[in-house]
């Protein structure tokens, strides 16, 4: 088949869904398709790897991006046309980042309560969000598209926000690569890094690995640390990534466990975190379907995570984790860390992760992606 994928950059190194669009066109040209990256710009890495590169000049403006890429994908007369969100030309519509509307509705649960409607009425005259608004009018107003979501939560917020048909979307969940996150990599790992990070064998070592530390809810598992550290509790927290730590620190202060909290920074290769950590935990406010929660259950860790992360739709409750009803409630988080504090339990439930990553890999999201171009593509044809 002859394919497109439309992203406004595909950089691996620059993470999410340019990390997995270069992955999947990896995969695609393993099983022998022709693929067409559609893009503003490329890493030398990929314009070398025997995709074929259909750069975009364009302004700033997203919508000049979307039309001038809407002018080069009719002239490809291509099999498929799929947009990983940055677009309004393809038959497949995939917005990695969910829906940028329930996104800004969750993210002002993190503003105070008494400015939210004003922050809600001042967006509307800001010029990025006005764009925003005329890039979603076009591309969800095609009744022939089909929406890929990655969650049944993503799915929901097409439908209520953007007035998506039902029979349109389908919900294809994220995948992980089971290899190159493994349990078997504690055997390396496990003991250099909680060495490292003073973690004694009887403590039980946190982990999240974020960026926007607000948004993932970091102040609330720092905060539901503090209670158990003065529970008595044997706990640590190793935060991996974001650069600035000065509020965090001091929280952790605050609350009283600023010996137990490790601020760790960016690291390009989170595999020997999850191998030295005992739990994962993830309490954020928006995410579509969370990478790095596969990550964690494929490296066999008990995972809590919050009902707004599309990836704890694949959790049963006190089988492979926990499901936190509100991300900002500390200790509702608490009651859940102190339910994982026993080891032998923790054994149980890593294994039960590691089971349910199995049945979610890399492989099975690729498969399912291709299969639903081989059921649009006659149809493109034929129109």
């Amino acid at each position: 088949m002859r394919i497109g994928l439309v992203i406004e950059q595909l950089d691996p190194r620059r993470g999410g869904v340019e990390q997995w669009t270069w992955h999947f066109a990896q995969w695609l040209l393993r099983e022998r398709h022709e693929v067409h990256v559609v893009a503003r710009g490329v890493a030398n890495t990929v314009a070398q790897s025997g995709v074929i590169v259909q750069r975009i000049e364009a302004s700033d403006s997203r919508t000049d991006f979307a039309e001038r890429a809407a002018l080069q994908l009719r002239l490809l007369q291509l099999d498929v046309v799929h947009d990983t969100g940055c677009g309004w030309y393809s038959d497949i519509f995939q917005p990695h980042g969910g829906s940028r509307v329930a996104s800004f509705e969750q993210n002002l649960f993190l503003t105070p309560h008494w400015l939210r409607g004003m922050k809600r009425t001042a967006v509307g005259w800001l010029p990025r969000y006005r764009e925003f608004d005329r890039l979603a009018a076009r591309q969800y107003d095609d009744p022939r598209r089909i929406y890929l979501a990655i969650s049944r939560m993503v799915a929901a917020d097409l439908q209520r926000y953007h007035h998506v048909r039902p029979e349109q979307v389908r919900i294809v969940y994220n995948g992980v690569d089971c290899e190159r996150f493994s349990p078997a990599h504690r055997v390396l790992h496990r003991a250099r890094v909680r060495d490292e990070l003073g973690v004694a064998d009887d403590e039980t070592l946190c982990l999240i690995v974020a960026h926007n530390f607000r948004l993932k809810g970091v102040p609330t598992l720092i905060r539901a640390t503090g209670h158990l550290v003065q529970q008595g509790a044997r706990v640590r927290l190793a935060i991996v990534g974001g650069r600035k730590f000065g509020e965090y620190r001091r929280l952790a202060k605050r609350v009283g466990c600023e010996s137990a909290v490790s601020f760790l920074g960016s690291h390009d290769d989170p595999v020997p975190f999850y191998a030295a950590a005992d739990v994962y935990v993830q309490p954020t406010f928006y995410d579509p379907c969370s990478l790095v929660v596969l990550e964690a259950l494929a490296s066999g860790l008990p995972t809590i995570t919050s009902r707004f992360n599309g990836a704890g739709e694949l959790i049963t409750p006190n089988v492979e984790g926990s499901i936190v009803a509100d991300p900002a409630d500390d200790r509702e988080l608490a009651e859940h860390l102190s339910r994982v504090l026993d080891a032998s339990r923790r054994m149980e439930m890593g294994q039960a992760a590691r089971e349910l990553a199995l049945d979610h890999t890399w492989e099975r999201n690729c498969r399912e992606i291709l299969n639903l171009y081989r059921e649009i593509s006659p149809l493109r044809q034929a129109a």
